[in-house]
């Protein structure tokens, strides 16, 4: 499942799979094979792109988000912590993303973590957030986490939801753009502090999709 998983830089991931599932598409090249699932975590100018997700749009792809994304995009489907939608052989649940003592994310803004279910494997894309008390119930295989610490997981935190939630790889995101508040050497640390308990895998960003 690993090698279906394509980051796009920042917090833009692809799970090539069927369905074809988009996470927060960012500066996507067009393509023709458009999403049949595009998820939205919260409404920031950084993960939230309508241009980028009306590039993959056909008229059956799905868009799902949180109350604020839903104004701005009529076409969403809003989840709320805990739903969850099923297409084909996915299953994705909502899951709250939000920081506890950071303005940058509050509670109130109704952030959106995912766990996407798919092929015998759970996918957690925790969004935007900081340690919270919801992650005791997240167990996933496969953990997409932030590591810019800014209003979200620093590498030290991320390291320490890795150790509770032991999963068997981790992706790190947040990282290595222009936007982002966190480089390389950064994920690199990611991968000595956790090394012991999982695999960190560390893509380039794609440069293109098929």
């Amino acid at each position: 499942m690993l090698e279906k998983i394509q980051w796009f830089g920042h917090g833009s991931f692809a799970i090539d799979t069927v369905p074809r599932i988009f996470i927060n598409p960012r500066r996507i090249p067009r393509t023709d094979q458009p999403a049949d699932l595009i998820l939205l975590s919260h409404d920031h100018h950084d993960h939230f792109s309508p241009a980028d997700v009306e590039k993959l749009c056909h008229a059956k792809t799905i868009i799902i988000g949180n109350d604020r994304i839903a104004r701005s995009l009529p076409r969403v489907q809003v989840l709320r912590p805990w739903q969850s939608l099923t297409l084909g052989r996915a299953c994705v649940k909502a899951v709250p993303a939000y920081s506890s003592s950071d303005p940058r994310h509050p509670l109130e803004d109704g952030g959106l973590g995912f766990i996407i279910s798919l092929n015998y494997f759970d996918i957690y894309y925790a969004g935007d957030t900081q340690i919270i008390p919801e992650m005791d119930r997240i167990n996933p295989d496969i953990a997409l986490l932030p590591i810019d610490g800014r209003g979200t997981l620093n590498v030290t935190e991320a390291a320490e939801v890795v150790r509770k939630m032991r999963p068997r790889w981790v992706i790190p995101f947040n990282w290595g753009s222009a936007v982002s508040g966190a480089t390389r050497l950064d994920a690199q640390r990611l991968v000595r502090e956790v090394g012991d308990v999982a695999s960190v895998a560390l893509p380039d960003a794609a440069l293109a999709i098929k």
